[in-house]
């Protein structure tokens, strides 16, 4: 969008320092811009590969990963009610044989859009009605 931008004020004959105060960038990249656009026409105004260390898990993987995440605990027969990183991440390296770092975990969840949230503790009556006997005595 910044590209078109950027073009579409040159071809209006802005001056480059009007665009550049526009979409808030450097002469050099609205000289890039232009540039790139009069070598390879529209197809310019789309990203192109970066280099870079390739993924180190797939679209499948991290699809997992976010079903096992957006499933119920007990659904997969575990024995609590909720996730926390911890649990999901020992999950996924223990059953879904994905060996996964707690911050590489909470990386890819986020990117996939689910956030995770401090648990807050409160003194009130526990929300499981047989807390006491699985609690055992004291």
């Amino acid at each position: 969008m910044e590209r078109a931008t950027i073009f579409l004020l040159y071809a209006a004959n802005e001056s480059v320092a009007a665009i550049v105060a526009a979409v808030n960038r450097r002469p050099e990249t609205v000289w890039n811009v232009v540039k790139r656009f009069n070598q390879h026409g529209i197809a310019s105004l789309q990203d192109i590969p970066r280099s870079g260390r390739p993924l180190t898990y797939g679209e499948e993987a991290r699809g997992h990963m976010v079903v096992t995440a957006t499933t119920h605990p007990l659904q997969l027969g575990l024995p609590y009610n909720q996730w926390t990183l911890d649990r999901l991440v020992e999950y996924v390296n223990q059953h879904l044989n994905y060996p996964i770092s707690r911050s590489q975990l909470g990386a890819i969840l986020e990117q996939e859009g689910l956030k995770w949230y401090q648990e807050k503790t409160y003194f009130t009556e526990r929300p499981d009605p047989q807390f006491v006997e699985k609690r055992g005595r004291l």
